[in-house]
């Protein structure tokens, strides 16, 4: 089975249709739900979940009785929402993508699904983790090559937004597990700066670094979600989208780990841009690239045994290789190792800072993996691209930019400043239309 499941929706279009009563709430269920049953056998991006059709025309019909006047209706009426297997919610039980009784991982409902519910959105299931959002990956496959990842471990949530089930889909990214998969399966990924949305009622991989993202088709639909679920959202000002920012590129080491094919695609598009009028300026950005990933993986590893050391003692036996791997090589670091990791990552901080001042750069711009999905649903792919992003906690979109040789779709990873998510995407705006164009 090697046939494209792609149909990807519009968040903004089919919010303002649902809004309008076009089509009604129930119609609009019952649609979902043949297309699930339909299509879902072949990607796996949700779990799933017996009386679904049921569920989710009772929670129709309460949204529908307490919002009768459209003009009254919030901005995600209706919309149904995929939401990551490691965020809990309220009616659903969390699997966390393991083989643990869902009775020890329960818990209150997070915090960004009390956001989605408010805004009228519809939880329309889980969808698959890799294990625990580790390395172990889920049965999903990709919308576009089912042969190949969907990448991780935010792999339901990618596949569910590519393949059209649902317009709008939560994530989290502790490395690389919303950028990655949104590349792989040709969607728009936010991960917005660490901490912006709450992880309250978020089962913990890494702490320092565990941040909840979003995956839609197009990035007015991320400009659509983001505000609803961030803390503090300041709406940019008029025309700041038409800003043309200056586009920094991390020149050296960093790079290297992309694949030929994926750094061709990246300087095509880097010439796109430049053509467009936009200033891309090269700067040696991570000469010591080697140590930051050292230093992350110590603080990942560390915080990934220490989230799990009460049900790894319990259930060890139940949990797959990779995560029993991980969770081993944590328990070897010594706290003052993670401690000595969090103060370097306080140093490149300034340091990125300062080199982006320096050149005048507004956007950091790299390729979002290391090349297309690999073939096989044995692995995630590698998060190296996104991982220095990741340590320093920048928010980072994934915007779709062509595809390898083999029709793989690839992403181009656009990194803004430390609590310049409002910035970023009003500025990416412009370097969206340019990717689009043919």
């Amino acid at each position: 089975m090697d046939e494209p499941l792609v149909r990807p929706r519009s968040l903004t279009g089919e919010a303002a249709g649902l809004r309008a009563g076009r089509p009604e709430l129930p119609e609009y269920v019952d649609r979902f739900c043949t297309l699930v049953e339909r299509v879902d056998p072949l990607i796996h991006a949700f779990v799933p979940e017996p009386g679904r059709h049921d569920r989710l025309r009772a929670q129709a019909g309460e949204l529908a009785a307490r919002y009768p006047d459209p003009a009254g209706r919030p901005p995600l009426y209706g919309v149904a929402v995929g939401v990551k297997d490691i965020v809990h919610v309220d009616g659903l039980p969390t699997h966390g993508g393991s083989a643990l009784p869902p009775g020890v991982l329960a818990g209150p409902q997070a915090a960004v699904v009390d956001r989605l519910r408010a805004a009228g959105a519809l939880v329309a299931g889980k969808t698959v983790t890799a294990e625990f959002a580790a390395s172990a990956p889920g049965p999903t496959r990709n919308p576009h090559h089912p042969g190949h990842t969907p990448g991780g471990s935010s792999s339901g949530s990618a596949a569910a937004v590519a393949a059209g089930l649902v317009p709008l889909a939560i994530g989290t990214q502790t490395v690389g597990s919303v950028i990655r998969p949104a590349a792989y399966c040709g969607v728009v990924g936010f991960r917005p700066t660490y901490g912006r949305i709450p992880v309250d009622g978020v089962i913990p991989n890494a702490p320092s670094f565990d941040t909840l993202g979003v995956f839609t088709a197009d990035l007015a639909g991320v400009a659509l979600a983001a505000p609803l679920l961030c803390d503090d959202w300041r709406p940019t000002a008029e025309g700041a989208e038409g800003a043309e920012p200056v586009l920094g590129v991390p020149d050296g080491t960093y790079l290297e780990h992309a694949e030929p094919a994926a750094l061709r695609a990246f300087e095509e598009q880097l010439e796109r841009l430049a053509r467009a009028g936009l200033t891309v300026r090269r700067v040696e950005l991570f000469p010591d690239f080697a140590e930051v990933g050292r230093r992350l993986q110590a603080v990942n590893r560390f915080e990934l045994a220490r989230s799990h050391a009460d049900w790894f003692a319990r259930f060890g036996g139940l949990y797959r290789p990779e995560t029993v791997a991980g969770i081993r090589v944590g328990q070897g670091v010594a706290p003052e190792d993670r401690a000595a990791a969090l103060r370097f990552r306080e140093r490149l901080r300034d340091r990125v800072a300062a080199a982006g001042a320096a050149a005048g750069v507004d956007l950091w711009l790299a390729p979002s993996a290391t090349g297309g999905a690999p073939e096989g649903l044995h692995g995630t792919g590698d998060a190296v691209m996104s991982l220095p992003w990741s340590f320093l906690g920048r928010p980072a979109l994934s915007l779709p930019a062509g595809r390898t040789p083999g029709g793989l779709p690839l992403g181009l990873q656009v990194v803004g400043a430390e609590g310049g998510d409002e910035r970023l995407l009003a500025q990416a705006v412009g370097l969206e239309r340019v990717l689009a164009e043919r």
